[in-house]
Formats: structure tokens, C-alpha cells, sequence
């Protein structure tokens, strides 16, 4: 009961049926978060495409001009000839293809993000089942499997992301933390906007963009004007 009538507080302060300018809306999303820690702000992105047809899927990445949250840990699988490079180019766990076999065995994923170079996959198998359920197996869909370390990793770093439709032909994003300053969260709103249209499929016709909507973890949906 304590909850239906926070939300129904909340609910007070906005207009379920306005459309709002972004900069409104961060505004707004920030007056309604009233949990008690750092809540995640999400874009939630209704597109008219059918989702069961394969070749309008949508599926891209982008770097967002301003990271949040806590920083992610990368690893880095690469032959013993670039253990060094890896490195050097921020990786915080470096797994030659010698220790995949012996990192399998122990089980333990203790990082967020995974790297690979190309000659290195084939020797990923022993860590399939648990990768791959964790969706942390590297893949040419998701931009991980690394020719270049030093780009692959550092666009981590700064910040990258991976965004695709569910089965209900919806996209789910976090932009930012309510601690974040609005104008970033704002440019990650219209970056993260842009990437979303570029990855428009030639197969979808009329309208792209049904609907979005912006709210922190804990808070209410505001819907957003489509531009």
C-alpha cells in the first residue's frame, strides 16, 4: 500500500498523456526519484518493426559522450604475443590462450565485459556455457572481438554500449545515474537517439519510432516527444 501511494504521489507530478521535450523530461525524472540511492535513468523505445523476422532486427553500438556508473571491468582474451598490448591498452584481466583452459576450471567471471582477437575465439570453447549465458562471449555482433585492442578497449572505457529489440520489439537503455548532470544526460539521450535511427532496417517501412519513455529505476514513465 506504501508503494501504490508513493507512486500515485509521484503520478501527481506529471502528465501521463503529455508528450515532453527531453529537457523537461530529465527534469521531471529527477523530481520524481525519491529512492533512497543513485537511481539509473532508462529510455525504453517502442518500434514499429516485426520482431519475429530476422532482417528487421535492430542491433548497434555507440559510444555515449559521458560515462556513469560504476566503471566496467574489461578482460581481454589474446594470443601470449599481445598480452602486452592488451594491457597497455586498459584491460584490467589479461587471459592468454595458454590459461583459457585453466580459467575455465575455476569458474569464475569477475569481470562486465569480455574482449577477443580473432585467433583467440577458436580457443574460447571451454568457456561457451558459461559466457554465453552471461552474454559475455564475444561476438562480432556486439563489436568484442577485437583487431585493434587498443580501439575495441578504450571505446569500452569511454563508455561504448550495446543496444538491441527484444522479442516485443522494444529497446531498453540506461543514459545515466539521476547524479548525472542533466546536460549529459541529455547529449547521452541524443546520441544514444541517433544511433537507434542509423540502425533503422531498409526493411521497415512507415514510422520507425512509435513511442519512447524516460523514468529512473524506482520512478514513473514520462513519454518523449519523437523529433
Amino acid at each position: 500500500m506504501a508503494k501504490n501511494k508513493r507512486m500515485k504521489k509521484l503520478y501527481s507530478e506529471i502528465d501521463p498523456k503529455k508528450s515532453y521535450p527531453i529537457e523537461k523530461a530529465v527534469e521531471l525524472v529527477k523530481k520524481t526519484s525519491t529512492a533512497n540511492f543513485d537511481e539509473t535513468i532508462e529510455v525504453h523505445i517502442r518500434l514499429n518493426i516485426n520482431p519475429k523476422k530476422g532482417e528487421q532486427q535492430v542491433r548497434s553500438t555507440t559510444v555515449l559522450p559521458h560515462k556513469f556508473g560504476k566503471a566496467k571491468k574489461i578482460a581481454a582474451f589474446v594470443p601470449e604475443s599481445k598480452k602486452q598490448e592488451a594491457e597497455k591498452a586498459g584491460a584490467d584481466l589479461v587471459i592468454t590462450e595458454d590459461e583459457i583452459v585453466d580459467f575455465a576450471k575455476k569458474g569464475k567471471i569477475n569481470f562486465d565485459l569480455a574482449v577477443a582477437c580473432p585467433e583467440t575465439m577458436k580457443s574460447l570453447a571451454p568457456l561457451a556455457k558459461t559466457l554465453g549465458p552471461k552474454g559475455l562471449m564475444p561476438s562480432p555482433k556486439n563489436d568484442t572481438i577485437a583487431k585493434d585492442l587498443e580501439k575495441t578497449i578504450g571505446e569500452l572505457k569511454k563508455g561504448k554500449i550495446a543496444f538491441k529489440n527484444d522479442d516485443s520489439a522494444n529497446i531498453h537503455q540506461a543514459i545515466g545515474k539521476v547524479s548525472t548532470d542533466n546536460k549529459a544526460l541529455i547529449e547521452n539521450y541524443e546520441t544514444f537517439m541517433q544511433a537507434v535511427q542509423a540502425a533503422k532496417p531498409d526493411s521497415a517501412k512507415g514510422v520507425f519510432i512509435k513511442n519512447i519513455s524516460i523514468c529512473s529505476s524506482m520512478g514513473p514513465g514520462l513519454k518523449l516527444e519523437i523529433k
